[in-house]
C-alpha cells in the first residue's frame, strides 16, 4: 500500500476549499496534488475533467495569485488530474490565512509559526531581525570581552580581536543594521535579554515521578546560561560516583560532561524564541530529559537525527557567535557527537522524541543500569548513615524513658505519628525524617491507606494526609 508524503497529496474529486492545500504546498517545498484518487492511491477517475483542466488554474491564480501546471493523466482506462506546485518566494495566503504543508498534514499558520514563514520568505531568520530601543552600552563588557578571549584561544578569531572595540565586535558578527542592534546581539550580550525577549532563560527541575522537589532558574546572557547550566547539573542536580586508579580519585557522572554540554548548546542555538516557552531540563534519578521549543527541518525526521546533515541552525546568527567562540562545530555535527561520546564511555544513546504538531524537541539521557544500582546504593547508606547520626543525636538529648518509648515503636506508628503534627509533610521530607528511601515510605503509606489507619485528602502535590487512627 502506498501512503501520502510531504509532496504528494490525493482527493477523490475536486473542492473549492482543496485550494488550501495547494496554498500549503507553495509556502512549503512544493508538491503535488492529484485529483481523482482515494484515500489508499488507487485511481477511481474524476467527473467533469475538462470543465476543471480550464477552471482550476482560473482559481487559482485568482484567489493565490500563482500559476500552477494542470495535467490530465491516466490509469487503468481512468483520468484524473495533477496539479503540480512550485514552491513559491513570497508567502502566500488563501482568504487572509496562510496555510502550510509540513509531513503529509496541512496547517494554518498563526502567530510565531506565521512570522517564521514571513521571514523565511524574505530572506531573514529570527535572531537576524533589529531590535529597536537597546542601547549598545547596555550590554555586558565583560561578557563580550569573554567572548574575544575564547575566539583567540580556540583560534576561531584572529589574536587581533582582543584590542578591538566591542563595536568592532559587533560588526564583525553582523549584529547591528541600520543603527539597531539585532535580536542576536541581545541573546548573546546583554545581561537580561529576557526583558526583551519573553522566557529567554531556561529552567532546571528535580522530579520524582510527577513531584518537583527543586528547580531553579538560570538568566542572564546565553554564553552565560550554558556555563551556569552545566555547572548545576555537575554540582547539584548529579551525583558523580567515585572510583581509584591506582592514587587518582575518578568521578563517574550518569551523563558524560561533554555531551551534556553539547546538548545544552544545541537547545540554546535551535530554540524558537518567538516562542512565549522557555528551555526545560528535567532530571530524574533514572535519566535527564531536554525540552526545547526547537523546529526542525520539514525533511528531518527524529529517527534521522543522529545521521549527518548539513548545519542548518534556527537562529544562524546565535549559531555564528558560538562556533567563533570555539564552542560548537560548524559542520552541524553537534548531535553525532552526542551519540559518539555516550558510546565510547559505554553509556546508552540518548533518544528524541518531536511533540505532535512540531510544537518542541524533547531528548532524554537514559543513565545505565550499572549506574543506577550503584547510586541506589549508595543513596542507601547515606541514608543510613543519617539516620544513625540523628538517632544518636536525640538520644544525647532525651531521657532514657522516652528513648524506650521511642524504640519500642514500628516504622508505621512513627509514620503516623510524624503526620498527626504535619498532614502537609511530602514524601520525601517523610523518608528523611523516618530514616527509610523514598520507596520504602511508599510502601508503609499504601499499607495504611490499605488498613483504614490514613486517608489523601486533595491532589498528590496540593493535598494533606488525614490520621484515621
Amino acid at each position: 500500500m502506498t501512503y501520502e508524503t510531504q509532496d504528494i497529496e490525493w482527493k477523490a474529486s475536486w473542492r473549492d476549499e482543496y485550494l488550501k492545500w495547494i496554498c500549503g504546498f507553495a509556502n512549503a517545498q512544493g508538491g503535488i496534488l492529484e485529483i481523482g484518487r482515494n484515500d489508499r492511491g488507487e485511481v477511481i477517475g474524476v467527473n467533469d475533467v475538462h470543465r476543471l483542466l480550464a477552471e482550476i488554474p482560473n482559481k487559482v491564480l485568482s484567489l493565490l495569485g500563482i500559476v500552477v501546471e494542470v495535467n490530465l493523466k491516466s490509469e487503468s482506462g481512468l483520468e484524473y488530474l495533477e496539479i503540480l506546485v512550485e514552491p513559491h518566494p513570497n508567502p502566500i495566503s488563501y482568504r487572509g490565512r496562510f496555510h502550510y504543508r509540513s509531513g503529509s498534514t496541512k496547517q494554518v499558520l498563526e502567530g510565531p509559526a506565521l512570522t517564521r514563514l514571513l521571514l523565511q520568505k524574505h530572506g531573514r531568520t529570527w535572531d537576524d531581525v533589529p531590535l529597536p530601543g537597546i542601547d549598545p552600552k547596555s550590554l555586558d563588557g565583560r561578557v563580550v570581552a569573554d567572548f574575544r578571549r575564547r575566539g583567540a584561544e580556540s583560534e576561531r578569531l584572529p589574536r587581533e580581536i582582543l584590542g578591538e572595540s566591542d563595536e568592532a565586535v559587533l560588526e564583525k558578527l553582523q549584529l547591528r543594521e541600520a543603527g539597531f542592534l539585532k535580536r542576536a546581539a541581545v541573546l548573546l550580550f546583554h545581561p537580561a535579554p529576557h526583558r526583551f525577549i519573553m522566557e529567554a532563560f531556561l529552567k532546571i527541575g528535580y522530579f520524582r515521578g510527577s513531584e518537583l522537589l527543586f528547580q531553579d532558574v538560570v538568566e542572564g546572557d546565553l554564553f552565560t546560561q550554558v556555563d551556569q547550566t552545566m555547572d548545576l547539573l555537575y554540582t547539584k542536580y548529579t551525583r558523580a560516583l567515585i572510583s581509584y586508579d591506582g592514587i587518582y580519585r575518578v568521578e563517574t557522572f550518569p551523563v558524560p560532561r561533554e555531551a551534556m554540554r553539547e546538548a545544552v548548546i544545541n537547545a540554546v542555538i535551535h530554540r524558537d524564541y518567538a516562542s512565549p516557552t522557555t528551555i526545560q531540563i528535567r532530571v530524574y534519578d533514572d535519566r535527564v530529559a531536554i525540552w526545547n521549543a526547537a523546529h526542525l527541518a520539514p525533511e528531518w525526521l527524529t529517527d534521522q537525527l543522529a545521521e549527518e546533515f548539513s548545519s542548518r541552525p534556527h537562529n544562524p546568527r546565535v549559531a555564528y557567535a558560538f562556533f567563533r567562540a570555539g564552542m560548537i562545530e560548524a559542520w552541524g555535527r553537534g548531535i553525532q557527537r552526542i551519540m559518539d561520546i555516550c558510546r565510547e564511555v559505554g553509556n546508552p544513546t540518548p533518544t528524541w522524541r518531536l511533540e505532535a504538531g512540531g510544537s518542541g524537541l524533547w531528548i532524554k539521557f537514559p543513565f545505565s543500569a550499572a549506574y543506577q544500582a550503584a547510586d541506589s546504593t549508595a543513596r542507601g547508606i547515606a541514608i543510613q548513615e543519617t539516620t544513625q547520626k540523628t538517632t544518636q543525636k536525640t538520644t544525647q538529648k532525651t531521657t532514657q524513658k522516652t528513648t524506650q518509648k521511642t524504640t519500642q515503636k514500628t516504622t508505621r506508628d512513627r509514620i503516623l505519628d510524624y503526620l498527626r503534627a504535619e498532614p502537609g509533610l511530602t514524601q520525601r521530607v517523610l523518608a528523611e525524617r523516618v530514616g527509610l528511601t523514598p520507596d520504602g515510605v511508599r510502601y508503609h503509606l499504601r499499607k495504611l491507606k490499605a488498613a483504614g489507619a490514613l486517608r489523601r485528602v486533595g491532589s498528590d502535590r496540593a493535598g494533606s494526609w488525614e490520621v484515621l487512627w
